[in-house]
């Protein structure tokens, strides 16, 4: 476990351990859960397909295309939960593949209307 004040800046990274150097790393999704094996009853979205969900989410400049780096600000599920737990997705591409998945940022996709 991790420490921290209401309000305390995090910051995060994820590093990808592999020995082909032309892949990069991308945070898609991250989402927050005061239970860490559920997921999908109460939780809370910092990220989600790229586009910050959280207005104090934020993605900073990494030292090598193997490494994401991200924060947002400690908060806590209406002080009824000790902890929160973060479950994120990472996509991992071709480094320099601008087609790619990690190269298109955040993607949002809107619902259309089917009209007769």
């Amino acid at each position: 476990p991790y420490y921290v004040d209401m309000d305390q800046n995090l910051f995060l990274q994820a590093s990808l351990h592999s020995s082909d150097q032309n892949l990069t790393v991308f945070v898609d999704t991250c989402v927050a859960s005061p239970n860490s094996s559920d997921f999908r009853t109460l939780v809370y979205e910092l990220t989600k397909s790229g586009c910050a969900s959280d207005s104090t989410y934020a993605l900073f400049p990494s030292p090598r295309s193997n490494v994401a780096r991200f924060g947002f600000n400690a908060f806590s599920f209406v002080n009824r939960f000790p902890s929160v737990f973060l479950r994120c997705e990472l996509v991992v591409c071709r480094y320099h593949d601008y087609s790619s998945r990690c190269y298109q940022g955040c993607v949002s996709r809107f619902k259309r209307n089917v009209d007769s």
